[in-house]
């Protein structure tokens, strides 16, 4: 567990000093906090971090590293990918929770895989306990069957998982990817998201919305707005995964979108947060998948990391 050296003041300089070509004022509305345009669109104190935007500092330097740093930053919700740190050395969940205690940090969330749930529920539940994490979910889509029995199938799953963590006072979620937003195979006139929220009971399963690939849905299988589900089920979207991106020349290649830094994109945050009821209630978790390779490296990751967080502090009402 003990930290591995590292020059702090060249990170720091590197952070300063970074080149990244992104305005304060981009399509994302992202107004400086001294352009007035009314109150903070993410509530303060509910500024997170999924750690997977960070992996490659994690796995160099440990959790005990990037912990300070994220808290230094200003950040104090954090979402896990994993529990480990590379090579440098194993971590149990107590010492991982006894880190985020001392850097003044809130577990709230974990991405898990599917088999993690099929195959060892009640451990996962044991660890989110430990760590006190209030959610524990998955990134996966509930299936890789796209058919209306196969989502059948993985509502039952969901359901049961969900009552089991209720049962122990947790919720359970999924995370959406753009085909989650495709239609089912035998039935084109179903969308597979509609489907999932339909047959899964809202006591036990909830949704984390990764607005990138929500938007990234409607761009390749239009007709809807991410902001609608939010509203129409409050109750159901305790997490939103704050990811801008560009759309890819092809609407229909991949995700559309190409995740970038907060700040780089053209994703609408301003109208979506200023729509959404009650933002009080959700945590607002920065991420970005690309972070560790699309900048210059020291600070990488933690560059992005820092300059996101201060977009997502200054992101305003429009005018």
């Amino acid at each position: 567990m003990a930290k591995q050296k590292i020059d702090r003041r060249a990170l720091l300089r590197g952070l300063a000093g970074s080149t990244i070509a992104v305005g304060a004022a981009s399509l994302t509305g992202a107004l400086p906090a001294s352009a007035g345009g009314g109150g903070r669109l993410i509530p303060q104190g509910h500024m997170g971090i999924q750690l997977y935007s960070v992996r490659d500092k994690i796995n160099e330097f440990g959790f005990a590293y990037v912990f300070d740093e994220l808290s230094r930053i200003g950040y104090r919700q954090v979402e896990f990918a994993g529990y480990t740190q590379g090579n440098v050395g194993t971590i149990t969940p107590q010492q991982i929770r006894r880190l985020l205690d001392d850097n003044g940090l809130k577990a709230v969330g974990s991405h898990r895989g599917l088999g993690d749930f099929r195959n060892n529920l009640e451990q996962e539940l044991d660890i989110a306990e430990i760590l006190g994490m209030p959610t524990v979910g998955t990134a996966e889509a509930p299936t890789g069957d796209r058919t209306i029995a196969g989502y059948q199938k993985a509502a039952e799953e969901f359901n049961t998982w969900g009552a089991a963590a209720t049962a122990r006072g947790l919720k359970l979620y999924q995370h959406n990817h753009t085909v989650e937003f495709s239609f089912a195979v035998d039935r084109p006139d179903v969308r597979l998201y509609d489907l999932f929220l339909e047959l899964t009971d809202p006591r036990y399963v909830y949704l984390e919305m990764d607005l990138l690939w929500a938007f990234g849905g409607a761009r390749k299988y239009p007709g809807f707005r991410p902001v609608d589900y939010v509203n129409a089920h409050p109750r159901r979207y305790p997490l939103f995964h704050v990811k801008d991106g560009v759309p890819l020349p092809d609407p229909q290649q991949g995700n559309s979108y190409l995740d970038v830094e907060f700040g780089a994109g053209v994703i609408p945050f301003t109208e979506f947060f200023t729509e959404l009821k009650d933002r009080g209630q959700f945590e607002y978790l920065w991420e970005q998948d690309t972070a560790p390779s699309a900048q210059p490296n020291p600070p990488g990751s933690l560059g992005a990391a820092e300059r996101s967080y201060r977009r997502m502090r200054n992101l305003r009402r429009a005018k």
